[in-house]
């Protein structure tokens, strides 16, 4: 008798062992590989072992602010799609699409944009096809960025908001003049004319080289002054 309340003891006491190892056990191990056909998600956030954001696919309505680093600030963008994050867990480009109309019918946008960043800035190369309220746009668009972290202007963004709004236009437009937001110097285009185009501009972004050919076979090539006075103009037609 004895010997059997032993063996019950010790029975209990391995049996006890087994199943708080087994719960241990599953909670411990994560599955290295999960195969699914169909996934429904509004939004997937991809990250380093170490919590480093490198990617975010949503929707419109989970779209991300500005993430600079990690810490994200207000940015209002209507669009879903992807955004890509460098080793610091800072945006560098991105992947983004939308599409709708008015109450109207009236077409509000329409279209996709693909860019690649500057470090800690906007937008270097761009490849757009976008139809909105304004027409039709295709093409490529690369542009130069100041070495000026653009988290600057997120973390001034209240202070302008509180600034009486003739005032901030005035600052805005004063910084546009003087490429504080940077410029753009080469652009590829296809527009509502039909007129495909290649322009050339300077470090002020003011175009000083135009190539284009009209939807009827027209081309031509113009050289231009810091002012947009054509300087010279090389045309088929006239044989100049």
């Amino acid at each position: 008798m004895q010997w059997g309340q032993r063996f019950l003891v010790v029975y209990s006491g391995v049996l006890t062992t087994a199943v708080v190892a087994a719960l241990l056990c599953g909670f411990v191990v994560k599955p290295k590989k999960l195969q699914i056909d169909e996934l429904d998600v509004q939004r997937i956030n991809l990250i380093e072992p170490d919590g480093t954001l490198r990617m975010v696919i949503s929707d419109k309505a989970n779209f991300p602010g500005a993430i600079f680093k990690g810490k994200e600030y207000p940015h209002p963008r209507p669009n879903a799609g992807m955004l890509f994050y460098n080793d610091e867990g800072t945006e560098n480009g991105g992947l983004i699409f939308s599409g709708h109309k008015d109450k109207d019918g009236k077409i509000v946008d329409s279209g996709g944009s693909l860019t690649f960043d500057k470090y800690e800035q906007d937008q270097l190369v761009q490849l757009v096809g976008a139809h909105d309220s304004s027409g039709h746009l295709a093409g490529l668009i690369v542009s130069d960025r100041s070495d000026r972290p653009i988290e600057q202007d997120f973390m001034d963004a209240d202070k302008q908001r509180a600034m009486p709004a003739a005032e901030r236009d005035a600052l805005i437009a004063q910084r546009v003049k003087e490429g504080y937001y940077g410029v753009t110097r080469i652009t590829v285009t296809r527009g509502d004319d039909g007129l495909a185009k290649l322009s050339l501009r300077d470090a002020q972004g003011r175009p000083r080289i135009v190539m284009g050919v009209a939807a009827d076979g027209a081309s031509s090539l113009k050289f231009l002054d810091a002012d947009g006075k054509v300087l010279n103009e090389l045309t088929p037609a006239t044989g100049k």
